[in-house]
């Protein structure tokens, strides 16, 4: 789970994004915003979203398409509707990444796609029996280095747009999050509280290879 202990925001300059073949898109929330379950202001609200995550860093949304002035948005949020509406105007500029994460639980692997293409794969801790990582299509939310890199998340961090469907009262509310470890001979295998567990030298090549926004598919 991410935020159980100290983290600071990644600094360090990412690798240019790109506007011709994109994987997906998102945008930083300039205003706190109430995202709605249809594209109109008296729709049912699905949740409120606030501009800074509990890690303090900007808040995030996967972008997917856009009706007048709303845009329609994939945001962190529990359980299994995680699509509605934003107006347009609560939204910075739109960017767009080439790269795509998919997760396979079962085969205990994790492969990095860019503009279609394997560019990194490593295998992987996933949940234990009882708090499994769950299946979700998410997005990268945050980039984190933790201040304890002997620590249980390793040397690097990325919070994901996604929460454990079991373990609600964890720091965050349970968000689920791909990190590094300090127990690298436990993996791979089904060892972890829900986190996506890598070993330090992958998730450090990784970090080089998955900006902001990369679309994550687990399964």
């Amino acid at each position: 789970m991410i935020a159980a202990e100290p983290v600071v925001v990644d600094r360090t300059p990412q690798r240019a994004t790109s506007t011709v073949v994109a994987s997906g898109r998102w945008a930083h929330l300039r205003r706190p915003a109430v995202v709605r379950l249809a594209a109109r202001g008296g729709a049912r609200a699905l949740v409120s979203l606030r501009t800074r995550t509990p890690s303090d860093t900007p808040e995030v949304v996967a972008v997917l398409g856009r009706r007048g002035g709303w845009t329609r948005v994939r945001v962190p949020t529990r359980g299994t509707r995680t699509v509605g509406w934003l107006p347009r105007r609560a939204l910075g500029r739109v960017r767009t990444v080439t790269t795509e994460l998919r997760v396979d639980r079962s085969a205990l692997r994790a492969v990095l796609l860019d503009h279609g293409r394997p560019v990194w794969s490593a295998r992987i801790g996933v949940g234990r029996p009882g708090t499994a990582t769950p299946a979700v299509s998410t997005y990268v939310r945050e980039r984190l280095v933790p201040t304890d890199t002997d620590g249980i998340y390793g040397v690097f961090a990325f919070g994901l747009a996604a929460y454990s469907r079991t373990l609600t009262d964890w720091p965050g509310g349970g968000q689920i999050g791909i990190h590094g470890t300090n127990r690298p001979g436990l993996l791979p295998g089904r060892v972890s509280h829900g986190c996506v567990r890598l070993r330090n030298a992958d998730v450090s090549r990784l970090r080089r290879l998955m900006p902001l926004g990369t679309p994550v598919r687990i399964r």
